[in-house]
């Protein structure tokens, strides 16, 4: 492994990437377009007023056409193999607005089981398990498309219980998760509309009012809920079927369409993730960045300074864009923190105190960290992860010494707690699985590989031994999954990724006893990538909710980019 060639990458992709930075002087990256959100915003759109927003709805439909496979399927991405909920929801767009294709058809009659309400409920049911946040939108959706035809089939949602204080939405045992809400309120009303009336119909029927006052509470001023396209779509839709067209909410969420659009047609899942990927960007980069007070300005002025309405979180955290739909969550607070040491050596701040006392106030009973709420244990999207465990010790650790004297106590014993779980946790073979990123390539969908990688390298500067023997595990797990190639993916015997094989790397070069020889192929791998034009290919390893697949331009980056800076600092 020569110097001089790791040099030539870091040269080259520093320069590329402070090149992506956009007019406002932050990074945004670009997400992937979505067939799931292209279809099911044109639908909403289609559902509302077909004729004024016509344009829109046929440019959709085009770019759906478009990206069909021959077998008349779809997947997440164009890079995401075919599945069943992005085809379902394009074919019931497509029954509504246009000539669905028969190929379509016969792809989900073959996946399902058969067309009758039955085979689709039951497999859409089937398919996401406990967790209705996605499912019961998708039946939704394919009832007021004339896929389905029986209403009474679909369950129902508990919109009432909305109106409820968010404190106690955790012992409620909702039916979705916690950012999801909205669209308990919005498809509870409609299917609740569309069911029949019993005894309780009387009571139901005056939470809706109350339950739209949530609702409208809930909204972000552009009108984007989580700044998602299918989310806002689905919301959208159930308030016009409901008989809403014309509520405030409604309104806002076709501007929110309309204003997110690409110009060729499509919806990405997301607007963006500026925020995660500025913070990405700043830790890659490190040294290489020059105007750091813009960054430190900037990031803290992204902290949420009120208290949230969409999950009751208080002020103090960062969510993973600077637009309003986004949300304070564990992740991308650390990740601001991590990003605020760099860019000012370590110097505390009221911001930094804010985001700490967030994070030790966000922690699980049984010692993780979540993503978003505390205490929301029954589904998998609001479970302690053990990478974003990983992360917030990470912040913790680099901001102690410098907090004061009773919040620095509070830390070490959050580290403590984080430190145990972590290891309560930890495979046999000293695997993790993370929650947000997966490998669509391997049999089931987990990525151990990026999950054990990221809490390796959060670790390694712990000076806790549990931390350091926790790192180690992970890193002979990493040695034993690197592929011929070099490379990895994510998990053994998956195809290797430029992504998964940074993160493995990155890992790998965090620790001073890793074998030299797994660090070289690793590289070699990478560099092969570089010199044949594919280091910065689309790779979806990102997942949003329910199983949702997307790539973001800007991983390949900072991926690449964080892991050379790390060897280099091996190899001198």
């Amino acid at each position: 492994m020569r110097t001089e060639l790791v040099n030539e990458m870091i040269e080259d992709i520093t320069r590329k990437l402070l090149q992506k930075r956009s007019p406002g002087g932050i990074w945004r990256g670009c997400l992937s377009s979505s067939a799931i959100s292209t279809s099911v915003a044109i639908f909403a759109l289609y559902q509302i007023a077909p004729d004024t927003y016509e344009p829109y709805i046929r440019k959709g439909v085009g770019w759906l056409k478009k990206t069909m496979r021959m077998d008349g399927s779809w997947g997440d991405s164009m890079e995401s193999p075919s599945n069943m909920t992005a085809t379902l929801l394009s074919y019931a767009s497509l029954c509504a607005v246009d000539m669905p294709p028969h190929e379509t058809k016969n792809y989900l009659k073959e996946r399902l089981g058969g067309s009758a309400d039955e085979d689709i409920v039951q497999g859409v049911l089937s398919y996401y398990g406990k967790d209705l946040t996605f499912s019961v939108p998708i039946l939704v959706m394919c009832a007021l498309a004339g896929v389905i035809t029986h209403w009474d089939r679909i369950p129902q949602l508990p919109f009432e219980l909305s109106v409820l204080p968010q404190r106690l939405f955790r012992f409620l045992r909702l039916p979705v998760v916690s950012y999801a809400i909205p669209a308990l309120i919005a498809v509870g009303i409609l299917r609740y509309k569309k069911g029949k009336r019993n005894l309780f119909s009387p009571i139901r029927e005056s939470f809706i009012g109350k339950s739209l006052q949530v609702l409208e509470k809930l909204q972000p001023e552009h009108g984007g809920f989580l700044e998602a396209a299918p989310l806002t779509a689905f919301v959208s839709m159930c308030m016009n079927g409901a008989g809403f067209r014309d509520h405030v909410v409604t309104r806002k969420a076709v501007r929110f369409l309309i204003d997110t659009v690409r110009p060729d047609g499509a919806w990405p899942i997301d607007t963006d993730l500026s925020c995660w990927v500025t913070s990405l960007s700043i830790k890659a980069l490190g040294d290489d960045l020059e105007d750091k007070e813009f960054f430190i300005d900037r990031i803290k002025r992204n902290a949420f300074a009120f208290k949230h309405p969409f999950t009751g979180a208080k002020e103090g955290a960062w969510g993973w864009s600077d637009l309003s739909g986004s949300v304070p969550d564990a992740d991308d607070t650390s990740g601001a923190l991590v990003a605020l040491h760099i860019l000012t050596d370590g110097t505390y701040s009221e911001e930094v105190g804010k985001g700490v006392e967030w994070l030790l106030a966000l922690q699980n009973e049984d010692g993780g960290m979540p993503t978003f709420c505390k205490g929301w244990g029954k589904l998998p999207f609001d479970r302690s992860s053990p990478d974003i465990s990983a992360h917030s010790l990470l912040a913790f650790e680099l901001w102690q010494d410098a907090l004061p004297g009773n919040l620095r106590a509070k830390c070490r014993k959050s580290i403590c707690r984080l430190l145990g779980w972590m290891w309560k946790v930890q495979a046999s073979d000293g695997s993790w699985n993370p929650l947000w990123f997966g490998d669509q390539d391997a049999e089931d969908g987990r990525s151990p590989v990026y999950g054990t990688a990221m809490a390796v390298e959060y670790l390694s500067t712990s000076r806790n031994p549990l931390a350091r023997q926790l790192a180690g595990n992970g890193l002979q797990y990493l040695l034993v999954s690197q592929n011929e190639d070099g490379g990895w993916g994510g998990a053994p015997g998956a195809p290797s990724k430029v992504t998964l094989t940074a993160r493995a790397l990155g890992a790998l070069a965090s620790l001073p006893d890793t074998d030299r020889e797994s660090m070289e192929q690793g590289f070699d791998y990478l560099y092969g990538m570089y010199r044949n034009g594919q280091l910065f290919r689309a790779e979806p390893i990102g997942l949003y909710f329910a199983r949702l697949w997307y790539s973001e331009e800007l991983y390949n980056f900072t991926f690449v980019l964080n892991a050379l800076k790390k060897l280099k600092q091996r190899i001198k």
